[in-house]
């Protein structure tokens, strides 16, 4: 058992229902003492989908604090945890994918909420275009298929999109493609990494990793007020050329704060890292 925490003994619930309590329930048991049941029978789908079927009105924070006081609501529990991922372009690499991922705990008891972010580019996320007569064996190398599952749909459905997911086997894959190809307006399927975390061991490895980032978050306490949840809460950027001292975008401080009271400090980038490169400057490369 972990050494005395604030949530040691406490009980909360984890909403998903792709499984990644797998990885972040004896992770926050082991650190924090923490008993935490999952509710797989919350449609955290309702709140949006990776294959667009349902679109994500909130931005990634307010889906997992959403997410987590429905467990809360439907178990009556005062804990709640939950988490919520993102796929795209990198911001600065181009044709790079990132994950994006956020575990949240919401402590109604203490009126609290606490976050951790992480942002990583080991991911198959991908999609491809293809008919019938497609080879897609280097496609499939990618998206690490079939521990790695696929979507199918219609490229450009005819009506209503039929989109079949979790697809692991080669031969029905194969199978839905012609089906979904014959249903679309250009004749072709699209091919998607299936991105839910219980059919990607890609993505679940980052959820450990920021469910391990949430629980040292939680045992760092506010050197103010000493609650739990001491950490990042904003950044500073401008870290100067080391050549002509200029700012540049490069990441010059890290703002940690606390979830309740306003006590905020500033330090510099924990890389040891005190001037950019030139080659990240502006002003000499206009």
């Amino acid at each position: 058992m972990p050494t005395r925490t604030a949530y040691g003994g406490k009980r909360a619930v984890l909403t998903t229902m792709h499984g990644k309590g797998a990885v972040i329930v004896p992770l926050l048991q082991s650190r924090l003492g923490l008993t935490v049941e999952v509710n797989p029978g919350i449609d955290t789908d309702s709140l949006g989908t990776f294959t667009k079927e349902v679109a994500r009105k909130k931005d990634m924070l307010e889906t997992a604090i959403e997410k987590a006081h429905l467990g809360m609501t439907a178990s009556r529990f005062s804990i709640g945890l939950a988490s919520e991922g993102s796929f795209g372009p990198h911001p600065a690499i181009p044709f790079l994918a990132i994950n994006r991922e956020i575990i949240v705990l919401v402590d109604d008891e203490r009126g609290i909420v606490v976050k951790e972010f992480v942002s990583s580019e080991d991911t198959n996320f991908s999609s491809l275009v293809v008919d019938a007569a497609i080879d897609i064996t280097d496609f499939l190398n990618r998206a690490k298929f079939p521990r790695h599952a696929i979507v199918v749909s219609p490229n450009q459905s005819l009506d209503d999109r039929p989109t079949f997911k979790g697809i692991r086997e080669r031969t029905v894959l194969n199978g839905l493609i012609r089906r979904c190809a014959e249903a679309s307006s250009d004749g072709k399927a699209l091919l998607q990494t299936d991105m839910r975390a219980n059919f990607n061991p890609t993505r679940m490895k980052v959820i450990e990793c920021c469910a391990h980032k949430l629980s040292q978050r939680i045992l760092s306490l506010c050197p103010q007020c000493r609650e739990a949840g001491w950490g990042i809460v904003d950044i500073e950027r401008g870290l100067p050329c080391g050549f002509c001292d200029a700012p540049t975008a490069l990441l010059r401080s890290e703002i940690l704060g606390c979830v309740r009271c306003d006590h905020r400090e500033v330090r510099a980038r924990s890389d040891g890292l005190r001037v950019a490169d030139q080659m990240y400057c502006s002003s000499c490369n206009p």
